[in-house]
């Protein structure tokens, strides 16, 4: 079969490492070059944290020179390591085997990035009658923490989309629904001491402990009681404790302990609430720690709170992508994306992208050529959706 006619730009980003601990800024820079080869001049913008992170918006104007309204094309440009996998090749040096493109971020999600840029010459050249505006993050997979960046960015521009089409792998199914997704941090300081001795110290693990049965209690009551979400493959929002670790010794009273907790939830369920709740715990945990030890302390750090998806069945975002070849689903997923970012911004937006979730992350991982070619359709008939005097 022959390739994909975007091939050459997919392999070009795929060989790019832009592996979330590392800076993504050549990755950028390429981008921006083939904006500039088209005559766009993109916005360039350094992560406001001091992070060596950069996020890149750029729009391909109307017809009449108009850059308000239109549609986003929205893309992260992070993948995760490939530390401890078994690769049966270099996962940065993409490969076709068997009508599949192997590399990391092949199928999460510089395929699809890959398919915008390549489409961009088209957009420019078309008369359209709305705008197109592309919006490249970082540190998606970090839990999202390019998302809102990227659209602050949006709004201080002024481009005002009325869509958001987010490329996330989902085989080309148009995805309007998911859950929230939250990640928490909470680190206990209590104080060491001989194990014979613990009058003196104050132990972390303990207190620790507590917040995970209150924590375990939550969780088990949105399981019990709810509130539900029909479609989902869990109806009720989840929560785990996904990460434990404390103490030094075996004979010392353990001075730190850091529990990392996650939950997903369903529209019904306001994270803010749950958040409220967790901090009144970690507030009446850190009490009774001082009340021991003055030295001691419990602090929560908010990682990450990707709100939840929850876009009507009658928005431009779905009429749109389904109208331009995406797969029409009903189906409600459970994983976060950045789409959730901009419909809490006021955009309507979608998941629709090439390749399978369930490649995503792994080793080996791929995207069927056939997923790339169906993207590359979609885009041409977005181009052709856009065009003046199409409707």
């Amino acid at each position: 079969m022959n390739a994909p006619a975007s091939l050459d730009w997919i392999n070009r980003l795929i060989s790019i490492d832009s592996t979330s601990r590392a800076s993504n800024k050549p990755l950028i820079a390429a981008l921006a070059e083939g904006f500039r080869d088209q005559g766009i001049e993109p916005v360039v913008f350094d992560a406001p944290d001091g992070r060596d992170k950069q996020g890149l918006v750029a729009t391909v104007p109307a017809a009449d020179g108009s850059t308000a309204g239109g549609v986003v094309i929205s893309g992260h440009t992070d993948v995760v390591p490939v530390d401890g996998q078994q690769w049966s090749s270099d996962p940065f040096a993409p490969e076709v085997r068997e009508g599949r493109l192997f590399g990391r971020g092949s199928s999460d999600m510089k395929s699809y990035i890959g398919v915008a840029m390549h489409i961009l010459p088209q957009l420019v050249g078309a008369q359209l009658r709305e705008p197109v505006h592309f919006a490249f993050s970082y540190d998606e997979e970090l839990g999202c923490q390019g998302g809102d960046d990227i659209v602050e960015k949006i709004a201080e521009l002024g481009l005002a989309p009325r869509a958001a089409l987010v490329g996330e792998p989902t085989s080309m199914r148009v995805i309007r629904t998911h859950k929230s997704v939250n990640l928490f941090t909470i680190t206990f300081t209590g104080v060491n001491a001989h194990s014979s001795l613990t009058a003196q110290g104050v132990n972390a693990i303990e207190y620790a402990a507590e917040l995970v049965r209150y924590w375990r209690g939550v969780t088990d009551g949105w399981k019990a009681d709810g509130p539900f979400e029909e479609g989902f493959p869990l109806t009720y929002s989840t929560g785990g404790v996904n990460q434990f670790t404390g103490g030094t010794a075996v004979n010392i009273v353990p001075g730190k302990a850091v529990v990392v907790l996650e939950f997903r939830a369903v529209a019904a369920v306001d994270p803010q609430q749950v958040l409220a709740g967790l901090q009144a715990c970690c507030d009446d945990l850190r009490a009774r720690m001082k009340q021991e030890n003055q030295a001691a302390d419990v602090e929560l750090v908010v990682d990450a709170m990707v709100p939840a998806l929850a876009t009507g069945p009658d928005e431009y975002a779905v009429e749109l992508a389904q109208k331009i070849g995406g797969i029409a689903s009903d189906e409600k997923v459970t994983y976060g994306t950045e789409a959730g970012q901009f419909f809490a911004g006021g955009i309507p937006a979608v998941v629709c992208g090439p390749g399978d979730i369930a490649q995503a992350h792994t080793a080996d991982e791929f995207v069927e050529l056939s997923q790339i070619e169906a993207c590359e359709a979609w885009f041409e008939a977005l181009v052709r959706e856009l065009e003046e005097g199409q409707r």
